[in-house]
């Protein structure tokens, strides 16, 4: 099975669930994506296209690719991960149904850009003293010595252009697929703006794990045993 699929970010919003606890979701939008190659070596791998396009929009090369393939332009292409190809054949379209509700992913956008910012907000720096004398309110100050190194280092904070890079968040938990609609309600927050291009894979470091599972587990905490040591001493010690 293919590990992930295309899509683009539509908005936040809440969902209740049976008790009426409030669950902050990110909707987004996964596929229809269309496979449009398959590859054996290194790894089994599934190429994927996403978002139908204008002709005139595309470079001849990559618009020469759809045509040989005699498949519709498409603006993205990616390939996936895929623990076998024989289920796919060019030409599929694979929609958000590859997910069920209490599937772990990881989710890739680009993070909003910000422009250009000072030190302060870029890097979340201190700052110099406040009061009218200070010369060093929101500056950079000293940023290297002059005899040794003699130079700058490599990777020194310093103002500059914030947002705009790839960001990969971790364990988000699948709370909702709704295969009519080609939608995906995940739990927390997803880099990007909104109608922004994201993509979707199977959580590497988490496995599936049913919804009610959470409930169950919550109620089966175990006590720290010191604790209850403590408690049990406090009932049959102390000061009489």
């Amino acid at each position: 099975m293919i590990r992930g699929i295309m899509g683009k970010k539509l908005g936040m919003t809440q969902i209740f669930d049976t008790e009426g606890n409030i669950t902050p979701v990110t909707v987004v939008e996964a596929g229809p994506c269309t496979v449009l190659g398959l590859k054996d070596k290194p790894k089994a791998r599934v190429v994927l296209g996403y978002e139908p396009i204008k002709e005139t929009r595309l470079q001849k090369p990559l618009l020469g690719y759809f045509k040989k393939l005699g498949q519709a332009p498409l603006k993205h292409v990616k390939e996936f991960e895929s623990a076998d190809n024989k289920d796919y054949k060019v030409g599929d379209q694979l929609k958000v149904d590859l997910f069920k509700a209490g599937d772990f992913v990881d989710v890739t956008g680009t993070s909003i850009g910000k422009g250009f910012q000072g030190g302060m907000v870029r890097w979340n720096w201190n700052g110099g003293p406040a009061a009218h004398g200070s010369m060093h309110h929101r500056r950079v100050g000293s940023i290297g010595a002059s005899s040794d190194p003699s130079r700058v280092y490599k990777g020194t904070h310093m103002p500059g252009h914030m947002g705009m890079d790839t960001v990969t968040v971790q364990s988000l938990r699948v709370m909702k697929v709704d295969a009519e609609q080609n939608l995906i309600l995940v739990k927390g927050a997803v880099p990007g703006h909104k109608n922004g291009f994201v993509v979707i894979n199977r959580s590497k470091k988490k496995a599936f794990r049913a919804l009610d599972e959470v409930k169950v587990a919550q109620s089966a905490v175990k006590k720290n045993p010191m604790k209850q040591s403590k408690a049990a001493a406090g009932k049959t010690g102390g000061k009489k």
